[in-house]
């Protein structure tokens, strides 16, 4: 589990079945999740026309994970993400790609 978030650190706690993981779009973990799915302006602009995979959205909060837990795979996650649902998902998405769009 991670430390509980911080807002001022652009942080925004995800919870997932039974664990809160903590998010943070560090460079380190942007830089990572562009590597993964390609560039970020294009996943915001996929995004915005409502064209954003489960896959996209798992690789970008898999690398954006502060603390990740020992178990915790990117297919993990993507069950963990299933089993709750998207719509969950979607402050957290709005919070990440509001954050690689105008920075914090």
């Amino acid at each position: 589990m991670s430390a509980p978030a911080n807002p001022a650190r652009g942080e925004t706690a995800l919870t997932l079945g039974d664990q809160t993981l903590t998010v943070r779009p560090s460079f380190q973990a942007l830089v990572a999740a562009e590597q993964d799915v390609g560039p970020l302006f294009a996943l915001v602009e996929k995004a915005a026309a409502g064209q954003l995979t489960l896959a996209d959205t798992a690789a970008l909060i898999f690398h954006c994970i502060v603390d990740k837990p020992d178990a915790m795979t990117r297919e993990a996650l993507g069950e963990l993400i299933t089993q709750t649902g998207l719509a969950a998902l979607t402050p957290l998405l709005r919070s990440l790609l509001g954050q690689i769009i105008k920075g914090k």
